[in-house]
C-alpha cells in the first residue's frame, strides 16, 4: 500500500507526523480531508430540506440520496432503501429492537454474544424484560475467548428468535464467521441474525449478500468519516420491521420509516467520499482520485465493487505487518504481557490488540504512554460482560493498541521502545 498517500489524505495525521502515534483507531479513526470538505460544502452551498420542487432543494436530495448509495455499495447491500442511517450504532439498535417488537410474543428466545459491545446487547436485553422474552447469552471459550459455533448450535432451538454477534470484538479482535454463524442460525425456522460490524467495517470489506445476514451496523465515524452511523436491513426483515416514525407515514416509505427525525444531511452527503477514498487504495497513482476528485463525486458511490476489494487488500496487507510486529512482541515477554485473544497476526485477527501488564494498572500503564506521544487507550470499552466477565477483569480493563492502515511500522517500533522504556527494560 501507498502510505505516503494514504497519510496524505488526513489532515490530523499529517500534522502530527512523527511527533504523535494515533493508535486508538477503534474508538474513532481520523477523518478524511474530503469527507470534511463535503460536510462543509453542504452546508455553505445546499443546506434546505429535502423534497421540493425548486432547484436547491433538488441538488440537496440528490447528494443525500447518494450518501444512502454509497452506504448501500460499501456493503453490497441490493438497493440503498435497505441502508438506514442514524447517529450511532447504539441507537440504530434500540431503533431496530423498538421496531420489531411488537412481532415478539412472550417467551421467544434472543441470544446475545458475550463478546460483544453493549450496543448490541443492552437494547436486546431491555426488550426482552419488555416482552417476557428469553435472553440467552453466548459465552466465549478457551485461552483466545474464542465463539465455537458447536455451542451455539446447542442454544438454538425453534424458540429462537434473533441471534446477535459481533462480527470482529473491540476487544480480543478475533473476526468471527458470520456466514457460517448465519447459516447456523438460518436453519431454524424465522431465526434472524444481527451483526455489530464497528469494530470489523474500517479493517475488510463487507458484503451483507455473501453473509446472508439480515441485520448490519456499524459506524461511520470509525471508518474514516463523521459521527453517523448505518444499519442494513435486508429486504426479507421488512414485513417484520414496524414503523418508528410519525403514524401518518405508509409502511413502504423505507428507510424512513426507520429513521425518526430523518437522517443528518450534511454527514449523510459526505459518505461518498470515504467509499472513493478506499477506491483509491486500489487504483493505480494515476488513477487516482485524490482529495479533491473523493469531494466532487457525484451520481456514484465512489468506487466499485471490484475497486473496493482491492483497497481493503492493500489495508490488510499494511495492517497484517502492524500486528504481526506488535503481537511478536508482546509474545517475547509472556511473563509481562497476557495478549487477549488470538496470539498471532491472521486473516481472524484485525489490528486491535487487548492486554494487561504484569504490576501495572491498565490506567497507569496508558498514562505513561501519554508522555511518548503514544495514543492508545484503556477501559472496559463498553464490553463490560466479557472484560468484567469472563475475563474477571475491574473496571481498569485492558490496555488495547488499535492501529489501521495508515499507521506505520515506525509507529509500532516507537511504541515497543516506550513500552521497554516504561517497563526499564
Amino acid at each position: 500500500m501507498d502510505i505516503a498517500f494514504s497519510r496524505s489524505q488526513f489532515p490530523a495525521i499529517q500534522r502530527n507526523d512523527g511527533s504523535f502515534a494515533f493508535m486508538d483507531n477503534a474508538g474513532g479513526s481520523a477523518v478524511l480531508q474530503s469527507v470534511a470538505e463535503r460536510v462543509s460544502d453542504y452546508l455553505l452551498n445546499t443546506n434546505v430540506q429535502l423534497g421540493a420542487s425548486y432547484p436547491t432543494s433538488q441538488v440537496s436530495t440528490k447528494l443525500v440520496r447518494e450518501g444512502a448509495v454509497a452506504g448501500a455499495r460499501f456493503v453490497n447491500a441490493s438497493s440503498p432503501d435497505e441502508i438506514v442511517l442514524g447517529s450511532s450504532t447504539t441507537q440504530l439498535f434500540e431503533n431496530l429492537a423498538r421496531s420489531m417488537e411488537e412481532h415478539m410474543v412472550e417467551g421467544d428466545e434472543i441470544i446475545i454474544s458475550e463478546t460483544d459491545h453493549e450496543a448490541n446487547c443492552g437494547s436486546w436485553a431491555r426488550m426482552c424484560k419488555r416482552r417476557n422474552l428469553v435472553l440467552k447469552v453466548w459465552k466465549c471459550e478457551g485461552a483466545d475467548q474464542a465463539l465455537v459455533l458447536e455451542s451455539l448450535e446447542a442454544m438454538l432451538t425453534p424458540k429462537t428468535r434473533l441471534v446477535c454477534v459481533t462480527h470482529c470484538s473491540n476487544i480480543v479482535g478475533t473476526v468471527n464467521n458470520v456466514k457460517e454463524i448465519a447459516k447456523l442460525v438460518h436453519s431454524i425456522p424465522g431465526a434472524e441474525i444481527c451483526v455489530d460490524g464497528v469494530a470489523y467495517a474500517s479493517h475488510k470489506i463487507v458484503d451483507v449478500q455473501d453473509l446472508d445476514v439480515d441485520y448490519y451496523c456499524f459506524s461511520w465515524y470509525k471508518v474514516y468519516g463523521p459521527h453517523i452511523a448505518q444499519l442494513y436491513t435486508a429486504k426479507r426483515t421488512f414485513p417484520r420491521l414496524g414503523s418508528i416514525n410519525h403514524y401518518f407515514l405508509s409502511p413502504d416509505m423505507r428507510p424512513y420509516i426507520m429513521q425518526p427525525g430523518n437522517l443528518n444531511y450534511e454527514l449523510s452527503a459526505s459518505l461518498p467520499a470515504i467509499v472513493a477514498y478506499i477506491g483509491d487504495l486500489g487504483r493505480a497513482p494515476a488513477d487516482r482520485l485524490g482529495v479533491e476528485g473523493q469531494k466532487k463525486v457525484r451520481g456514484d458511490a465512489g468506487a466499485t465493487r471490484e475497486e473496493l476489494e482491492r483497497g481493503f487488500q492493500a489495508m490488510a496487507a499494511q495492517e497484517h505487518k502492524l500486528v504481526d510486529k506488535f503481537l511478536s512482541y508482546l509474545a517475547s515477554k509472556p511473563a509481562v504481557y497476557t495478549t487477549i485473544g488470538q496470539k498471532v497476526a491472521s486473516e481472524a485477527r484485525a489490528a486491535t490488540i487487548s492486554f494487561t501488564v504484569a504490576n501495572f494498572k491498565s490506567e497507569d500503564f496508558i498514562t505513561k504512554l501519554d508522555g511518548y506521544g503514544i495514543g492508545a487507550r484503556f477501559g472496559h470499552f463498553y464490553a463490560h460482560r466479557l472484560v468484567c466477565g469472563s475475563l474477571g477483569l475491574s473496571d481498569d480493563g485492558v490496555v488495547r493498541v488499535s492501529m489501521v492502515h495508515y499507521n506505520t511500522v515506525e509507529e509500532v517500533e516507537k511504541l515497543i521502545a516506550a513500552m521497554d522504556e516504561i517497563l526499564g527494560a
